[in-house]
């Protein structure tokens, strides 16, 4: 089994693509050891002193580091997910990931444009920011604000801010001129 690597424009997140499916359906992002116990990949990965986060995407998992140097902990890491590969066992534990997208919020009167806001997220969004080791999902508009989850490489990214207020902004003004501002939720 061949892993890729890759690095994303957050420093402390590297992607890992090990060259099958990671997820069938949707991302998974855990931030803390309690969370990881949805999936016995993420929690050997915890298990590695310094890792801080592991997202899991349709073929990818991004992992981000609290502390050390990458030369150190890539090893490791790679060692984690090719046993875990090589074991069969699922990626996710039984009934982990069916928990419910968290709430949207929105008005009625503004379900065409949070219609439009979605499909633009999902098809010029979401394909780039998963190739940089994240995803991006929509969570509410009110008031000409779009609230937005960062997950994975991106939650804490140096350059998400940036990401969130001149691409995505400017994407969605471009198209939906209701639309005033992007902010990130939490």
């Amino acid at each position: 089994m061949f892993i890729q690597t890759e690095a994303t424009p957050n420093p402390a997140t590297l992607k890992f693509l090990p060259g099958r499916t990671v997820l069938a359906a949707g991302t998974l992002d855990m931030r803390d050891r309690q969370s990881a116990t949805q999936s016995s990949l993420a929690e050997s990965l915890f298990a590695i002193p310094g890792v801080s986060g592991v997202f899991l995407g349709s073929d990818f998992i991004a992992v981000t580091k609290a502390s050390g140097e990458w030369q150190q902990l890539k090893p490791a890491v790679l060692g984690a997910i090719m046993e875990h590969f090589m074991s069969g066992a699922p990626i996710l534990a039984a009934g982990a990931g069916e928990a419910a997208a968290a709430d949207e919020f929105f008005e009625t009167k503004d379900a065409e444009t949070v219609a439009t806001i979605k499909e633009l997220i999902e098809s010029r969004v979401r394909p780039a920011v998963a190739n940089d080791g994240g995803d991006i999902t929509f969570r509410g508009f009110k008031d000409g604000v779009v609230y937005l989850d960062m997950k994975g490489a991106c939650s804490g990214c140096p350059s998400s801010t940036a990401t969130l207020r001149h691409g995505i902004q400017n994407l969605l003004r471009h198209y939906l001129p209701d639309v005033l501002e992007v902010r990130p939720m939490g």
